[in-house]
């Protein structure tokens, strides 16, 4: 009987262990993650070691309830690509140069209709970048955009919401602390994300990829109806921004706990 117990107790163990060994392997697949596309060959033959954050969106610019977390993400994202062995200059440097020509080219965006007259864009860029090859030994340029999107929470008992490789939970605004039964989970909610473009010193895109932040919808409980409204605090989460900023620069950061292998 002692050997048998023995024998019973190693085996409880081994499989304690395979347990614990299973919960903390890798992470829960989430078949949302974005379609990155990386030049691997360029950017193995030339690897990026400076670069630099433009202060202005590729796309649009942002939605203003929007606009206040641009400078933590950018925050987040310089402290990440540090961390990584990158040199990120000061975001100061391309501000400069891009007022100055902006002065000579104009104003790339509309302020009417928010939307990017890209020819004067690529003139402006083009100056940027030749006045910084001049003072700065940068290698890329690494755009930061705040996109929304519009994606349900599923039904059953746990609603959840997944896009870009996240999957975040409905917060409520208003009284009390549920939901009606009728409630329409199929609706589409507000939901956000970063989406980081990097572009080398021949302006040539060499990476794009994007990653889940959180929902900016919340579930209104003064609706009878049942709807959303926009959440009071937008985005203030850091936890998620950092997910976010992991999510957006896989794999040109490789990130052990990236959710895209089955």
């Amino acid at each position: 009987m002692p050997g048998l117990f023995k024998i019973t107790t190693r085996a409880a163990g081994a499989l304690l262990l395979a347990a614990v060994a299973a919960c903390a392997g890798g992470p829960t697949y989430n078949p949302t993650v974005f379609p990155y596309e990386i030049e691997q060959e360029r950017l193995a033959e030339e690897p990026l070691k400076t670069v630099i954050i433009p202060h202005v969106n590729l796309g649009s610019p942002s939605r203003n309830y929007l606009e206040p977390v641009e400078p933590q993400l950018d925050s987040l994202l310089t402290r990440y690509l540090k961390d990584n062995g990158y040199e990120v200059l000061p975001q100061r440097l391309f501000r400069q140069h891009w007022n100055t020509a902006a002065r000579a080219f104009g104003d790339p965006v509309d302020p009417t209709t928010g939307r990017v007259n890209m020819k004067t864009f690529t003139r402006l860029m083009q100056s940027v970048r030749d006045r910084l090859a001049e003072d700065t030994d940068v290698d890329a340029f690494v755009f930061t955009d705040i996109v929304e999107l519009e994606v349900p929470f599923s039904g059953g008992l746990k609603h959840i919401a997944r896009w870009d490789g996240v999957a975040r939970r409905p917060t409520l605004d208003g009284p009390g602390s549920g939901v009606t039964a009728d409630f329409d989970w199929g609706r589409p909610a507000a939901v956000a994300s970063l989406q980081v473009t990097v572009f080398d010193m021949e302006l040539k895109r060499v990476f794009v990829s994007r990653g889940g932040l959180d929902a900016t919808d919340a579930v209104d409980t003064r609706s009878s109806s049942g709807g959303y409204t926009r959440r009071r605090n937008i985005l203030e989460n850091e936890t998620f921004l950092q997910e976010g900023v992991r999510l957006a620069l896989h794999p040109l950061i490789p990130w052990e706990q990236w959710p895209g292998n089955p």
